[in-house]
């Protein structure tokens, strides 16, 4: 099902007399291609929470248009959208089974809608096989471990047989090990059931993994959309440079001179194309090469070894930020001399932008 979004809005009043509406979501236009798994991904109180429950229906937009398909469901009451919508905190009914969880959507239907027992007893076996708890469907809630409850929570919203799945921070509550395993499996049943699907989290990570799609967003407002290594591979400002990535991309403030980027008082790469102009240099981790005689001079602070790769941690003057994280190959030798690590950098790795507005200034790599 094609979902678009068309200059969707969403304002809160103002509690204080004298302060202005709080812009939730700002002219939101988006169009989520059938069947694919899009990643809205931002800080807290950047809308994507807002975005979701204004598609389920939980939330009335102030203006714009919502679309499943050809049908506007801007004025459609949430129990008629066809939505299956997955929280954060699971909501299950603690004194219910798994599998009465689940079956509890099919028997508020009405009308036409209605099935017989038998057909919710085969729609909630489908939907637990389909997640991997059928073998748990007599077990109520607290016997069942986070991961567990999370899919029942996603078997309980499958059931219906929504038109769309909107998850909402659905692995926030679980240990990193759980939290790999249960994005994998939300990526697997995604695929298997081709239900279009937007995922909700602050975590880019997980967005990055599962997503065709993400949209990141900061104050309401989209600031790019695009596949996950894209928008890595070449953001369009600072916020989502900045965003992306981990360990974060290292930001130094720089000047350009003569079209060689300036860190303190290093010449650390040639800029083709870009005037003379105070900048940010933002660094990936792995942009960072080990040299002897590079450019860029850092106060080394300590090696991290993390088995498949190193981390180099120092200081330097111009960083943003406390320290400079660089990844290295785990096989590689820092020499320091008097404290000093030397860098040279990997062009394509480097990012350049606007000292006042942060959005991207593009260079020719010589």
């Amino acid at each position: 099902m094609k979902v678009s979004l068309q200059h969707l809005t969403k304002k809160f009043s103002s509690r204080g007399k004298n302060q202005d509406d709080v812009i939730a979501v700002n002219d939101f236009n988006f169009e989520i291609p059938d069947g694919q798994l899009i990643g809205l991904l931002g800080p807290s109180g950047c809308g994507k929470s807002t975005t979701l429950n204004l598609l389920s229906g939980l939330l009335k937009p102030t203006s714009g248009r919502i679309f499943f398909g050809e049908d506007d469901v801007t004025d459609l009451p949430a129990e008629n959208r066809g939505v299956g919508l997955v929280f954060q905190n699971y909501a299950l009914y603690p004194h219910l089974t798994v599998r009465k969880n689940i079956l509890f959507p099919l028997q508020n239907l009405k009308g036409a809608a209605k099935l017989s027992k038998e057909e919710m007893d085969q729609r909630a076996l489908a939907a637990a096989k389909l997640v991997q708890i059928d073998g748990l469907m007599d077990r109520k809630p607290n016997e069942l471990s986070g991961g567990q409850q999370q899919r029942v929570a996603i078997a309980r919203a499958l059931v219906k047989m929504p038109r769309i799945l909107l998850l909402d921070e659905p692995l926030s509550n679980l240990d990193a090990r759980l939290r790999l395993q249960t994005r994998e499996e939300i990526h697997r049943i995604q695929k298997e059931t081709k239900i279009t699907t937007i995922f909700v989290t602050h975590d880019q990570e997980e967005a990055m993994s599962i997503s065709d799609l993400i949209v990141v967003m900061k104050d309401g407002n989209i600031q790019q959309i695009g596949k996950p290594q894209e928008v890595y591979d070449d953001p369009v400002n600072l916020f989502v440079a900045a965003f992306l990535g981990t360990p974060p991309i290292n930001v130094f403030r720089g000047e350009v001179r003569q079209e060689l980027l300036c860190i303190g008082q290093d010449a650390v790469l040639p800029v083709k194309g870009v005037k003379d102009q105070p900048v940010f240099a933002a660094i990936r981790p792995e942009g960072f090469v080990l040299d002897e005689d590079g450019p860029l001079r850092c106060r080394l602070g300590r090696v991290e070894v993390m088995g498949r790769d190193t981390n180099v941690v120092s200081t330097h003057p111009a960083m943003q930020g406390e320290s400079v994280r660089s990844i290295v190959p785990s096989d590689s030798e820092v020499k320091v001399n008097g404290g000093e690590v030397r860098f040279s950098l990997r062009p394509h790795k480097v990012y350049l932008f606007d000292a006042q507005t942060e959005a991207r200034i593009r260079f020719e790599e010589a």
